[in-house]
């Protein structure tokens, strides 16, 4: 198994984190709309968590949480853990790692049959090796990787604890 090597630590997933709400926060100021934030499951699950309890901090908005499953090599079925109103809200989809931003693109097809009032996206991190056109809106980490290495978010007992590139 090829070592770990650490791009984040706890804190600074913390921080990275932090930062993102308040970039959300900012963007949602004097949209006074329901906000949704979906995690992908498994990861973006438990950053959808995290980010709702940030955000709660700065806005007033109505907040709901929810997931979304999907199979990221073959993401044809998109699954909502609960069926919710999709008009008219803030919508965010929230990732731990956006590769080439297929599994963003996908996530988005549900989402595009109602009509949001705005869809956003959020990852921990991003690499720099884009098959799809999606940019995400909100970045932890920026990180130019060769396509051979792999980044693993590490979630241990409900809290992210790091991310490293294998």
């Amino acid at each position: 198994m090829p070592e770990k090597r650490y791009i984040l630590n706890k804190e600074e997933v913390a921080q990275k984190l932090h930062r993102m709400s308040l970039e959300l926060a900012e963007n949602l100021s004097g949209n006074d709309a329901p906000v949704l934030l979906i995690g992908i499951r498994n990861n973006g699950s438990t950053m959808a968590e995290k980010i709702g309890i940030l955000l709660k901090q700065y806005i007033s908005n109505p907040m709901q949480i929810i997931s979304m499953q999907l199979d990221k090599d073959l993401p044809t079925d998109v699954t909502l853990s609960e069926k919710v109103e999709l008009n008219g809200i803030n919508i965010v989809v929230i990732d731990d790692v956006a590769n080439s931003g297929k599994t963003l693109l996908y996530a988005l097809k549900p989402l595009l049959e109602a009509h949001p009032k705005s869809i956003q996206t959020m990852v921990l991190v991003e690499r720099m090796h884009k098959l799809f056109p999606v940019k995400p809106d909100y970045v932890g980490l920026s990180l130019s990787t060769t396509k051979e290495n792999h980044i693993q978010v590490e979630v241990m007992g409900g809290e992210l604890t790091g991310a490293f590139v294998l």
